[in-house]
Order: structure tokens, then C-alpha cells, then sequence
């Protein structure tokens, strides 16, 4: 083969490779199907119920006046439920290695933040007291181990592990008993927590069909099979009815 085909051959294989590798940055990864949706609210909306935090002055001013209000049962404006935890409740691979950065979980204000957190078998879950009141953290599992423990205003974080998987934890302060919060352990990473628009997102989902569950404190559970494909994002609704 003379030398000008062999350069012409050499140019048309560039050139396709280049119109590949064009089509193929709009393909994501294997892993990167993602799963979206909102949780929708549909009945009588519940009345706010308003937290009194008198027994502690503290509270009262951590506050500053500030109307607080129980967060379990909340409503958001568009019709949407916040604290809703979604998971791949089953289909999901197995994940052996768990991340070593800590979920946080704060009390800010006396209460509990985030309200829902969810975190990993084996993950490390951090609590801190940033308020200038002592609390004390109550977990109350029912399958992992339970614990009690007070933490004085500028204490040191309280760290602590969970064996199992345990949908969901109630945490309580055993000395503001309006201060709860709720943890979801999972054998996965696969969740999310809505927030005030009512939506979750879900990323890095391998190719197939799974499971998911979406848990509220106050309106039960729902189930729902979905489909996720390589490179695509899969809208899942949940609508939860009170009466």
C-alpha cells in the first residue's frame, strides 16, 4: 500500500473515532442511570401543631421568638411531603465497604437536624449539640443496639455505628421530649430525603429493575417497582391520602 492511501485510511478512521467519541459523550456510564420523583400529598392537610418550650428558657431563646412547629406530618405549600426517606429497598448490589465520612446529625435550636437522615451500615453517624442547653440522645432501635447518652452544650461529637440495615431508627432527647428525628440505615447508597419541594434524586443506579420504598412518619409506607436503563433518568411518583 502506497503511502497517500495509508494516510487517507489513517485520516477516515480519525475522523469516525472523532464522530464516535462525539456520540459518546452524550452516553453516561453503566452506573449513572438515575431515579427521580416527588411525593405528593392528596386530602386534608393537618394543622400545624405548635411546639411549647417553656420548660426549658434556653429553647425559648435559642429560638428567639421563633414559632417552631412539629415537623412530623408537614405539609409543604406546593402539596408536596418533606422528610419522606426514598430507598432501593431491594434489587440494589451489594455494597461491602461503607464510607467513612460521618453523617451529621445536629440540634440546632432544640431540635433535631436534619428531622430524617439516613446513613450506611458500618457509615459513622456524628452527633453534635450546637445549642447552649444539654440534650440527651435517645436511639431506639429496634434491631441494632439501642443507646442513651447526654450531650452538654460544646461536648464532644458523639460517634456511633450500626450493624444492620433498620428502616426507620426514632431518635428522641429525652429532656425536650418534642425533639424527634428518625434514621434510616441502609445496606446501600442508594436514598434520598425530600425537602421542601417534595422531590428526591437518586444517582448512580446500575441498569435493572428494583424496589423502592418511600416511608413518612405519619402517613405510612409505599412500594413501587421501577425500571432504571444505563444513561436515562426514571421519574417514580409517590401520593400519599390523608383523611
Amino acid at each position: 500500500m502506497t503511502l497517500k492511501p495509508r494516510i487517507w485510511i489513517v485520516a477516515l478512521a480519525a475522523a469516525l473515532f472523532a464522530i464516535c467519541g462525539v456520540q459518546v459523550t452524550h452516553v453516561r456510564a453503566a452506573g449513572d442511570g438515575t431515579l427521580t420523583g416527588k411525593v405528593l400529598f392528596h386530602g386534608t392537610r393537618p394543622q400545624p401543631q405548635l411546639i411549647n418550650m417553656a420548660r426549658d428558657p434556653e429553647c425559648v431563646r435559642e429560638n428567639e421568638g421563633k414559632k417552631v412547629y412539629v415537623q412530623d406530618g408537614e405539609v409543604n405549600e406546593n402539596g408536596t411531603l418533606p422528610y419522606v426517606f426514598v430507598y432501593v429497598k431491594s434489587g440494589a448490589p451489594a455494597h461491602e465497604t461503607a464510607p467513612k465520612t460521618p453523617v451529621v446529625l445536629d440540634q440546632q435550636g432544640c431540635v433535631f437536624v436534619p428531622h430524617v437522615v439516613g446513613v450506611m451500615v458500618g457509615q459513622p453517624l456524628k452527633v453534635l449539640n450546637s445549642d447552649f442547653t444539654t440534650h440527651n440522645v435517645h436511639v431506639r432501635p429496634k434491631i441494632n443496639a439501642e443507646w442513651n447518652e447526654s450531650q452538654p452544650p460544646g461536648g464532644a461529637a458523639i460517634y456511633k455505628t450500626f450493624a444492620k440495615p433498620e428502616i426507620m431508627i426514632p431518635v428522641q432527647c429525652n429532656m425536650h421530649p418534642w425533639m424527634k428525628a428518625y434514621i434510616g440505615v441502609v445496606s446501600n447508597p442508594f436514598y434520598d430525603t425530600t425537602g421542601t419541594d417534595g422531590t428526591y434524586t437518586i444517582k448512580g443506579l446500575p441498569p435493572g429493575t428494583y424496589t423502592i420504598e418511600a416511608w413518612t412518619a405519619t402517613y405510612g409506607t409505599q412500594e413501587q417497582t421501577v425500571t432504571v436503563r444505563a444513561g436515562a433518568t426514571t421519574t417514580s411518583d409517590f401520593t400519599f391520602t390523608h383523611r
